[in-house]
């Protein structure tokens, strides 16, 4: 049958109009399904697998310098070293030591580590063999001495920080200071310009050694963070330049509360945590942020973690992980909220150049954040 010329005309716009809408239907569930898909790998659940427990020892120290090696440092004496990302582990009691409390360590590699044990008198030790001897690097006793944090610039230049002492005949408290520039052989006390007077019952914490930072800026060469009866926040300047003291809003006042981390990143935003050690679940004023030293703090808009934390990181970006005894929380934009990874208790964590997180704490407990 022939169709008339207003049938002929019909036919095919009738055709490209259901072709027309057929594709723009196509386009709108493609740019769901999308959305959804992202939406739904954005908010994949966090969580903690436990990967190996029960050594007599409180970890407070961790070190990954590679994706596969792992070191970290505890009470009794004790090391532990792992050469295949937290599948199997060495552990060893430094000779000499066993009584003393490695709160900290900084590793280069699988065979050379720095640990730092804390009370009177302190130590630094060292290895170059993957823990089968070590050698002390620093040694002081004196009355109050009491090593906290170490960090590490990179695999020459070191510093390490101790609560105020009554240095040099000086009538103040200054915090005392330490530097290694040859990788942690040889340890001299700072310039008296880098360390700076204490206020009266001022302290700072040794919880997982990362109260204190190297920092990439050119008027300022490292910070850390105090609390106590107050809290600060302390910016050494470099040669010729002038440091920064400014107070921090977290909590504070007695001698168990205030700053126990810092994380810095490349946008010279500081992340500053902790709370009260001894109130483990409270989350009052226990977390904040500066992105112009100190000047203005920030705190989220929803969310802050979900109790007393001993330890913050930065896993990429605003990305951030944090941990204490109560759990550990995950910030996917650690401005605005934060959410539980885990129940959980760590004392301290790090993260990998491979952006893997691993976390340790009592009992020899380590685990690593895992993603569902």
């Amino acid at each position: 049958m022939f169709l008339g010329y207003k049938e002929r005309l019909l036919k095919p716009a009738s055709t490209n109009f259901t072709q027309i809408a057929f594709m723009r239907m196509s386009i709108i569930l493609f740019f769901f399904f999308a959305f959804f898909s992202s939406t739904i790998i954005a908010q994949k659940s966090v969580g903690v697998q436990v990967l190996t427990t029960g050594t007599n020892t409180s970890l407070r120290g961790m070190s990954i310098p590679s994706d596969q090696v792992i070191w970290v440092s505890g009470s009794n004496g004790t090391i532990g070293r792992s050469v295949d990302a937290g599948a199997t582990w060495k552990w060893m009691v430094v000779p000499g030591f066993e009584k003393k409390d490695f709160r900290d360590i900084d590793a280069f590699d699988s065979s050379t580590a720095i640990a730092m044990a804390v009370d009177n008198p302190a130590y630094i030790v060292k290895t170059i063999d993957g823990g089968l001897t070590w050698k002390k690097v620093f040694e002081r006793a004196m009355e109050g001495m009491f090593l906290d944090p170490m960090d590490f610039k990179n695999e020459k230049e070191g510093i390490c920080i101790g609560d105020p002492l009554n240095l040099g005949g000086v009538n103040r408290r200054l915090f005392y200071i330490i530097r290694t520039f040859d990788g942690g052989e040889t340890w001299k006390e700072a310039p008296m310009y880098q360390m700076p007077p204490a206020q009266t019952g001022e302290a700072i914490f040794s919880a997982s050694g990362t109260n204190i930072s190297f920092l990439d800026n050119p008027d300022f060469e490292f910070a850390f963070v105090t609390g106590g009866t107050v809290s600060n926040l302390y910016m050494i300047g470099r040669p010729g330049k002038k440091s920064k003291v400014v107070a921090t809003p977290l909590l504070q006042g007695k001698e168990t509360a205030g700053t126990f981390s810092m994380a810095t990143d490349k946008q010279k935003t500081i992340y500053c945590i902790g709370g009260d050690y001894k109130v483990p679940k409270d989350y009052f004023d226990n977390y904040f942020y500066t992105t112009d030293a100190g000047n203005k703090w920030g705190s989220p808009s929803v969310g802050p973690p979900l109790g007393y934390r001993s330890c913050v990181r930065i896993i990429k970006d605003k990305t951030l992980v944090a941990c204490g005894p109560t759990g550990v929380d995950y910030a996917e934009n650690g401005q605005k909220e934060w959410k539980k990874a885990s129940l959980e208790s760590f004392n301290v964590c790090m993260v990998s150049k491979g952006k893997q997180v691993f976390l340790a704490g009592e009992k020899g407990k380590i685990g690593k954040i895992v993603y569902q």
